[in-house]
C-alpha cells in the first residue's frame, strides 16, 4: 500500500527521512505517542537509517487509561472529552516530550474505523507536535478505510513536524542569540 497524504497524494521524498535529518542537523531528538496508528509512526521514523541519534523512543497507548498512565495526559481530560481530542492530541505530544526527555513530541488520536467512536466519525483524527516553541494541533477528516486513515496519519503528523521544526528554524536565523531554542 502507497503512503498518501489526506489529498490522496504521495509525498515528494520520505517525510521520516526530512525530519530525521533535520532533526540531526540541529541536534534535536523526538519522540512518539500513538494510538490510532497503532505503532506505525514509529516504524516509519526508523526505518531511516542514522535515527539513533535523534529518535528517543515512544509509546503505544491504544487504551484509553494509558494515554493517562503512560503519556501523562490528565485523566479529566479523558474523562471530559475522550480519546479523540485536539487537546487530548496535544497532551500526547507533551506527555510523550517530557516523559522520554526529548525535544519534539509528535502523537496521534483518532477513529480509524470500521465504526464511529463515541460519537466520533471514522476519519477523523488529530495530529500533534510539541517542541521548543510550543504545541500545534492539526485536525484531520481522512476517508477509506484503516489501513488509508492510518498511513494518511502518519504522513500528516510527519509533516505537521517538518513545518513545526522549519517555523523554529526561522525563528533561531532571526534570533541569532537563539531565543527560540530551548
Amino acid at each position: 500500500m502507497e503512503d498518501t497524504d489526506a489529498r490522496h497524494q504521495r509525498p515528494a521524498g520520505s517525510p521520516a527521512a526530512s525530519v530525521v535529518h533535520r532533526l540531526h542537523d540541529r541536534g534535536e531528538t523526538l519522540a512518539t505517542v500513538e494510538s490510532l496508528t497503532g505503532g506505525l509512526l514509529a516504524a516509519a521514523i526508523v526505518e531511516i537509517a542514522g535515527v539513533s541519534s535523534i529518535y528517543r523512543g515512544g509509546f503505544v497507548v491504544y487504551a484509553t487509561e494509558l494515554k493517562a498512565t503512560l503519556a501523562g495526559v490528565p485523566e479529566d481530560l479523558l474523562a471530559a472529552r475522550g480519546p479523540v481530542d485536539p487537546d487530548v492530541a496535544v497532551a500526547l505530544a507533551e506527555g510523550g516530550r517530557r516523559r522520554c526527555g526529548a525535544d519534539w513530541g509528535l502523537a496521534t488520536t483518532g477513529v480509524a474505523g470500521p465504526e464511529p467512536q463515541d460519537g466520533k466519525p471514522v476519519g477523523l483524527v488529530y495530529v500533534a507536535v510539541a517542541g521548543p516553541a510550543g504545541a500545534e494541533v492539526r485536525r484531520l477528516d481522512l476517508d477509506g478505510g484503516r489501513d488509508r486513515i492510518r498511513t494518511a496519519a502518519v504522513v500528516e503528523a510527519l509533516r505537521l513536524l517538518a513545518e513545526r521544526i522549519q517555523t523554529v528554524h526561522d525563528a533561531s536565523a532571526a534570533d541569532p542569540a537563539g531565543a527560540g531554542r530551548r
